[in-house]
């Protein structure tokens, strides 16, 4: 009996969960099997127009959450996806399903993307198997809140960073070489780089350096015609919440935004889907604020 393909997570905008389950999970950066309702991972009726066509992404964290709705957005519009993650198999197995049942190759990689060697790996695998990279997408990352300065050790610390943002520049580096004239670097932020986070400090921090990164680097790069541009969600149903914080914080997640209610990775996506396609071709340095309505000004 074959097997039958992996189908996302769809929903109308009118039926989006307005509140979250009070869950936890014990490991980061977490799994989306484990999440009850599984975030939305495309919208329902959400239909690709060739934006990507003949076009090969590579996602850090694609496996899950934001970047596995990526994804599958890549996917529709008609992309190969090379999916990047740290050690969540079969979450990453799933969104391989979901790419290949939109007629796209899909190449999984898993490693520690805060190694300079393994992100010398990932380029070298994606340009033996595609031949190419036009759209790389920084998007994995990890938090862990801490109460106070002081708690922050020095070990948390330079994880946090390496994860963040030093694999950013290792991996941009490692695929620099190959991307061409309209290729597209995009970086995922936050909405901490912006306001800040007082539990988050560390995490916030790299968040605001990856804004002064993607605005640097597309100034560096607009003369070879890479255009570099930025994300910036809000707070948004996926793994790295429940596995982040306490039940309690993760029921109340979104409910300060002034929608009222947490994002769904299917709200974020469009925005790399703009970001990566020749419509934001007049389009680099900026960051796109999918956030639930916080006025950021940046």
């Amino acid at each position: 009996m074959s097997e039958q393909p992996t189908q996302p997570a769809t929903a109308s905008t009118a039926d989006l969960p307005t509140t979250l389950p009070a869950e936890t999970q014990a490991n980061q950066p977490g799994q989306e099997q484990q999440m009850h309702p599984a975030p939305i991972v495309i919208r329902e009726g959400y239909e690709g127009s060739h934006k990507l066509r003949g076009r090969v992404a590579l996602i850090t964290g694609g496996d899950s959450g934001i970047g596995r709705s990526v994804a599958v957005h890549f996917a529709r519009e008609g992309a190969d996806v090379v999916i990047v993650y740290l050690n969540e198999h079969q979450d990453a197995r799933e969104t391989e399903g979901m790419v290949t049942a939109e007629g796209r190759r899909a190449l999984l990689l898993a490693g520690d993307i805060g190694d300079p060697a393994f992100c010398q790996e990932v380029i070298r695998r994606t340009m033996d198997t595609f031949g190419q990279l036009d759209v790389l997408v920084n998007n994995a990352a990890e938090q862990h809140p801490q109460e106070h300065l002081g708690d922050i050790t020095p070990e948390q610390l330079e994880r946090t960073f390496r994860t963040n943002i030093f694999a950013m520049f290792y991996l941009t580096q490692a695929a620099l070489p190959h991307l061409k004239p309209g290729s597209a670097v995009i970086n995922t932020t936050s909405v901490t780089a912006y306001r800040g986070s007082p539990q988050l400090l560390d995490y916030s921090s790299t968040k605001g350096a990856i804004v002064a990164f993607t605005r640097s680097l597309s100034q560096n790069l607009a003369g070879q015609g890479v255009r570099v541009n930025a994300v910036a969600p809000g707070p948004t149903w996926t793994p790295l919440i429940p596995s982040t914080f306490d039940a309690q914080r993760v029921s109340e997640h979104g409910q300060n935004t002034p929608l009222q209610r947490p994002g769904q990775p299917s709200e974020v996506a469009p925005a790399y889907v703009y970001l990566a396609s020749e419509d934001s071709s007049y389009v680099t340095g900026q960051v796109l604020h999918p956030n639930g309505g916080d006025i950021i000004n940046g």
